[in-house]
């Protein structure tokens, strides 16, 4: 049996994986993070950094992931094993799938609790738990919110359930049938919220906030921002796109999904800023107000337009969906892992696992009230987590998946599965092995604090530095990698 036929559940169609990789992808980083980045960043140069980024690191590194994970059809772990075992390439190569699985399994011990937020602003604004007439006023509710171990643990609990629920029903009628429904009800209630904002007075200045590009306003700290910010959107390095990419049918063109989920990330990011911009300006806020944009100033600006109340709960449904198809998406490579190699039912090992995450983030929830003064040099659990897991574990398994990709294995694995015209595969070869490398680099090495890198003044001197890696990579890959991959 090749690896291209190991028996494995598959979504019922190609937009099934896209909806479901969409899911991933869209969370709280694009309707939370990205508008406040793009307010702190100064707006359209910020953005054309982010979508330039997208396109030139975050896809080829995708491809490359689904790739990986359809050839294998199986966990992180399992599906590099067997490709670099196909390949003649050692199998410990195979600790690039632990990595993505811990790290998307951490990140979700975190993630419940910042989704408990956005249920539990739901419910406030539903019973009418935001009355403020400040951002002090919102900034206390948000303080009082997080103060309340049992308050914010049982939103927390509520996010795990549901999402084990979900996962414990199976790829077809747990995850593919909950984001076919999930994903259209974000857009359309994005869609409302942005109609409105066509009326708010605000419009306007939210498209030339979003859209008109200032050279000035390209700080070396938004760039790297946005290169951070488009890497980790898209859910790479966490074991979810691999996974989902395993289930992936043979007959679906790898290139046309990733660029549809890539495409509809992207969609969904620049929605949320054209739905919540114009609010923020129409009532004469600050933009860049940071991560307390949606928390703080958003319902502020909601109790002062007409029908407040009513777009406040759209906007809060909202988050808790997309909330929710990233929780699910990051559990689904441990569960996968499970039921592939121990034997059990995936509903028990949804609820097992759900057990696991539930002690953990509880910790992390704790981090907010109780355990506040529990820190280790300077960070609480909660901080621990987003640390590990955002400066080392994703730019290397990143790093690591596309070196796999670009030099480790035959040519022909990828050429196979991607099934390009020579040109393309051309130019994503080119990609995954210099272009994505270097920027997730960058990335990593100015996140660590080691260098100090100013791009707005030397763009040339990166061009320079990718001409080099390149001719040396060339020369040198044919044989370096092929004594770097082969079996001990």
């Amino acid at each position: 049996m090749t690896t291209n036929e190991q028996p494995r559940t598959q979504w019922l169609g190609r937009w099934g994986f896209v909806l479901a990789a969409t899911g991933s992808a869209v969370g709280l980083g694009n309707i939370w993070k990205f508008p406040y980045m793009t307010g702190e960043y100064g707006g359209g140069a910020f953005v054309l950094v982010y979508l330039a980024c997208i396109l030139c690191i975050g896809m080829p590194v995708m491809m490359a992931e689904i790739a990986l994970g359809r050839r294998g059809r199986g966990s992180p772990i399992d599906a590099i094993r067997r490709v670099t075992t196909e390949s003649g390439r050692s199998s410990a190569w195979s600790l690039l799938g632990w990595m993505a699985m811990a790290c998307g399994f951490m990140i979700l011990c975190f993630y419940v609790v910042v989704a408990g937020w956005a249920f539990s602003y739901l419910w406030k604004m539903l019973s009418g738990g935001l009355a403020g007439t400040s951002v002090d006023d919102m900034a206390a509710i948000f303080g009082a919110n997080n103060a309340n171990p049992f308050n914010l643990g049982a939103w927390s609990t509520l996010v795990t359930v549901a999402t084990m629920v979900i996962v414990g029903k199976g790829v077809q009628a747990g995850i593919e049938r909950s984001v076919s429904w999930m994903m259209p009800g974000m857009v359309v209630m994005l869609l409302v919220m942005i109609v409105y904002g066509m009326f708010s007075g605000g419009f306007g200045d939210a498209l030339h906030f979003l859209f008109a590009f200032n050279a000035s306003d390209l700080s070396s700290e938004g760039t790297l921002a946005a290169m951070g910010h488009a890497f980790f959107t898209l859910s790479l390095a966490s074991g979810a796109i691999l996974t989902y990419g395993s289930y992936l049918p043979r007959d679906a063109s790898i290139g046309r999904t990733t660029l549809a989920v890539a495409a509809a990330d992207t969609a969904v990011a620049l929605m949320a800023g054209l739905a919540i911009f114009p609010v923020i300006f129409a009532n004469g806020m600050e933009p860049g107000s940071g991560p307390g944009l949606i928390f703080m100033s958003l319902p502020l600006a909601f109790q002062a337009m007409p029908f407040g109340t009513l777009f406040g709960i759209l906007f809060f449904i909202m988050l808790a969906m997309a909330a929710l198809t990233s929780s699910i998406s990051m559990v689904e490579a441990t569960v996968s892992w499970l039921t592939d190699n121990k034997g059990i039912s995936r509903r028990a090992a949804a609820w097992g696992t759900g057990i696991v995450l539930w002690i953990i983030s509880t910790l992390a929830m704790l981090s907010f009230n109780l355990g506040a003064d529990w820190t280790v040099a300077g960070k609480n659990f909660f901080d621990w987590l987003d640390f590990l897991t955002s400066r080392f574990m994703m730019p290397l398994g990143g790093l690591g998946m596309v070196l796999l990709a670009g030099f480790v294995l035959k040519s022909q694995v990828m050429r196979d599965e991607l099934a390009l015209s020579p040109f393309v595969h051309g130019l994503w070869l080119f990609m995954v092995r210099y272009v994505s490398p270097l920027g997730i680099l960058v990335i990593f090495v100015d996140a660590l604090g080691w260098i100090s890198l100013d791009f707005s003044l030397h763009w040339y001197w990166l061009a320079l530095i990718l001409v080099v890696i390149t001719v040396v990579g060339e020369l040198a890959s044919p044989r370096l990698w092929r004594l770097a991959g082969s079996k001990a």
